[in-house]
């Protein structure tokens, strides 16, 4: 299966180019399926359907949805759900505050990623296009794995051996005292079990020949920040970008005054976009004189974004992640375009390097060659951070 995922700013046109290219796979006899994990669904009115949680026919060979969070916790966390209510009903809380509280924050976001391994595991489709939440909560996302992951090793996983075996001493003398029961095995298995799913999802997206981002910005300052800004994080979780497409450009025929000063700062806004993310493939796609609503529309957009091509392709291939030996050392280089050295923060736990840029973090589990040695430098090289491992003697 094919994974192309787009992202951008809220409000940059992500649903239509995922729409139109959804369209477009379809055309050339790949098996489609356009989702929607962004909160604030807009793939139904994009292709000017109703659309729910199962998947839709749109046209042949497409399909559409737009993932319902409740309905994926319910089915892949119902227990641990169920648990957590009882509980807090034990402590006093009213039914429908319960059932409310138990809900985590950010849980809708998790299943998302549930949903989109559940696809590449059945292999029904051909092509997976995720209309993803704006790159803020998208790039939250690609950072639950790794998180995760260190929290289940550290801690979840001593703690769940020594539940098992105190559950048939304590559960006894515990349930008259609290009120309720201690976790039942399927309440603990639960967390580890979705965890690996995670793990798996992770080597997924970290698939140059499977995974593809596609960031879609416009010629706007904050905008074209924005999305320097996840290119460089998605380099830092090894998800790789292969297209950057630069949307709603004003025609050169609109010749009103009134968009004049616009359409000059539009131009130096292009080659900002062309220049600041070389050596990536970057399509231009104009501002239409319509909403882009229905499939009429859609399929202008798709003739314009892609003419004769196969949008399943992979139109770059960036490295994001590579050991090289050197003359007595190793270096581990990481892709971060456009990072400054200063803003990186560097450490070492075993064989675990915390990398650090803001507030994004990624806990980077070290190749067996590397694990036993300490950072002696790094420095930003080519839009490489490259940091340097000297080996013994």
């Amino acid at each position: 299966m094919r994974v192309l995922l787009m992202t951008g700013k809220g409000g940059v046109g992500k649903t239509s180019v995922a729409a139109a290219t959804g369209l477009r796979c379809a055309e050339l006899g790949y098996k489609t399926l356009v989702l929607s994990t962004d909160p604030a669904h807009s793939l139904a009115d994009s292709f000017d359907l109703e659309l729910g949680h199962e998947p839709r026919l749109v046209q042949p060979n497409l399909w559409g949805a737009e993932l319902d969070a409740l309905m994926e916790l319910e089915g892949n966390w119902g227990a641990v759900k169920r648990y957590i209510t009882d509980v807090l009903q034990a402590r006093g809380l009213e039914g429908i505050e319960a059932e409310e509280l138990a809900i985590l924050p950010g849980m809708d976001e998790i299943f998302s990623l549930v949903r989109m391994k559940r696809h590449h595991d059945e292999g029904e489709y051909d092509v997976l296009i995720i209309d993803s939440a704006p790159t803020g909560t998208a790039l939250r996302l690609l950072s639950l794995p790794e998180v995760a992951g260190w929290y289940m090793r550290k801690l979840y996983r001593p703690f769940q051996a020594v539940s098992a075996a105190l559950r048939p001493l304590v559960e006894p003398l515990f349930r008259p005292v609290a009120g309720f029961s201690l976790p039942t095995k399927e309440v603990m298995d639960a967390p580890y079990e979705f965890y690996e799913q995670l793990v798996e999802l992770e080597k997924v997206l970290s698939d140059p020949a499977t995974t593809s981002v596609r960031l879609v910005t416009n010629p706007e300052k904050m905008v074209i920040k924005e999305s320097l800004r996840a290119h460089a994080y998605l380099s830092l979780y090894n998800v790789g970008t292969d297209l950057v497409i630069a949307n709603r450009i004003i025609p050169e025929a609109v010749q009103d005054p009134f968009f004049q000063r616009m359409k000059e700062k539009q131009q130096q806004y292009k080659q900002e976009i062309h220049e600041n993310f070389r050596p990536l493939p970057v399509k231009e796609v104009p501002l239409f004189a319509e909403e882009l609503c229905g499939l009429e529309a859609l399929q202008r957009l798709k003739d314009t974004l892609y003419k004769d091509e196969d949008p399943a392709q992979v139109y770059y291939k960036e490295t994001t992640l590579r050991v090289v030996q050197g003359d007595g050392h190793y270096s581990l280089e990481l892709y971060l375009p456009g990072i400054p050295k200063d803003q990186v923060e560097l450490s070492k736990s075993a064989d675990e390097l915390n990398i650090r840029i803001g507030n994004h973090r990624r806990n980077l589990v070290l190749p067996q060659a590397l694990a036993a040695l300490q950072p002696s430098g790094a420095k930003m090289e080519d839009d490489y951070l490259k940091i340097r491992f000297a080996t013994a003697g």
